[in-house]
């Protein structure tokens, strides 16, 4: 295996692990890539993008040192800790999830488990020497840079900025060992669960399932000890969109409904909106078109009355697109149980937020893109569909994002399906090579 990872052989590797008793279907789950990737490359198709290569490293594990990439100071860290670690890594993904949700459930509903758990969802302390005593100011740093840095996540997507957000946050969590006022130390606390969100949310983007799960789960942590229930319905909102993507919308649910309580304490309407929204999403992947029209209905009611500048930061995005665009998530999902009841609400609702994404938008300019023509092509009209995914594929070309990828498949299984017109089965082949990279 070790002459296998430092030839790069992917092929070899999959191999071995096969041998070992490691299903495809554990490996794509861990690496972020889809079976028929996985079975592909066990074919012999080579792997040579450096993104991937990193990718396939610490989604399975591995030091990347072990394959030439970037050998640092966090690497040799997981090297001396690897028969620690290994127990973790083997353990089965259902059983992380309940694991996870009990996590949640004790932070929101005030179980007194910050610190309770080990290191292991604590990333590698950097060396640079934290200063004995922190202010306001020190406070602020932390958040101008994960502002700096999520605006580098939304534009290009979470490749982009994953590692520097992790080492940003490795720093700043030494000011926990400084002293500092109370205000400065709630207000830090703060700061680390948003940070530690941030990063939970790029190592998801770009396929990192387990380490986005500790990130998050630092993150309650640290909003339940600065008692910001905005942050904690934020942080189970983004954690329940990982789950949603995973097509597991069973948990997803468990994790917006619990968020749902934090919402409704933070007082925040828009915080409520946001969980509502999504609660419609899961329910239309549910194949609930009942619950979904309640939930939408909930959503239009609790964002009309919401008052963004009295919003917590980070909901504020949440805007007349954004609630299209949700909707039209929740009639996508139902499209799939039946597409001529709801393809057409999905694609007039996500025109609507589609005709507004800038360029500081662009990765979900490209899922928004990519969820319009699926539907226009589920609707009987391929030439628009057919324009409009290309416009996504342009789009997606500059985003660097695991996710990308994943949300172009129904748009490529769609295409497929209308093989017969030459310009459908020619956007299903840029698809196909698309995802393949």
């Amino acid at each position: 295996m070790r002459d296998a990872l430092a030839r790069r052989d992917v092929s070899e590797i999959y191999r071995q692990l096969r041998r070992h008793g490691v299903s495809q279907r554990q490996i794509a789950a861990s690496t972020g890539q889809s079976q028929s990737e996985v079975s592909e490359i066990l074919k012999g198709r080579q792997v040579m993008a450096y993104d991937v290569l990193a990718r396939i490293a610490d989604g399975l594990g591995i030091p990347r040192g072990y394959m030439g990439l970037a050998y640092d100071g966090a690497t040799a860290m997981r090297v001396a800790k690897a028969a620690a670690n290994a127990p973790d890594a083997e353990e089965d993904e259902s059983v992380k999830r309940r694991k996870f949700l009990s996590h949640a459930a004790a932070v929101t509903m005030g179980a007194a488990v910050f610190g309770a758990e080990d290191s292991s969802w604590v990333p590698a302390s950097a060396q640079t020497p934290a200063p004995a005593r922190i202010g306001m100011t020190d406070v602020q740093q932390i958040q101008a840079a994960t502002k700096a840095l999520r605006d580098l996540d939304y534009r290009y997507g979470g490749g982009t900025c994953r590692d520097a957000v992790v080492a940003q946050l490795s720093w700043a969590q030494q000011l926990l060992e400084s002293t500092a006022a109370d205000p400065v130390r709630k207000q830090l606390f703060v700061a680390l669960a948003d940070m530690h969100s941030l990063a939970g949310w790029t190592s998801f983007d770009i396929g990192l399932l387990d380490p986005a799960r500790g990130h998050f789960g630092k993150a309650l942590e640290f909003a339940k000890q600065a008692d910001d229930d905005s942050l904690v319905a934020s942080v189970l909102y983004r954690m329940g969109r990982v789950y949603l993507h995973y097509q597991e919308p069973n948990e997803a649910l468990k994790l917006f409904q619990l968020g749902q309580i934090a919402a409704q304490e933070s007082g925040s309407a828009l915080t409520v909106a946001v969980l509502c929204a999504n609660e419609a999403w899961a329910y239309g992947m549910l194949n609930k078109p009942d619950q979904v029209r309640k939930m939408v209905g909930r959503t239009k009611d609790e964002f009309a009355r919401a008052k963004v500048d009295e919003a917590p930061d980070w909901v504020r995005f949440f805007n007349e697109n954004d609630l299209h665009g949700m909707i039209g998530s929740a009639h996508d999902a139902l499209a799939n149980f039946d597409p001529k009841k709801h393809a057409s609400i999905a694609v007039a609702e996500t025109i609507k937020c589609n005709e507004a994404y800038g360029a500081d938008m662009q990765r979900t300019h490209v899922f928004g893109l990519s969820l319009q023509a699926t539907n226009h092509f589920r609707a009987g009209d391929l030439q628009e569909g057919i324009k409009v995914g290309r416009q996504a594929l342009q789009f997606g070309d500059r985003v660097k994002s695991a996710r990308v990828a994943d949300r172009l498949k129904p748009l490529e299984l769609e295409a497929a399906k209308q093989r017969m017109n030459s310009d459908a089965r020619d956007l299903f082949e840029e698809v196909r090579r698309f995802r393949q990279v």
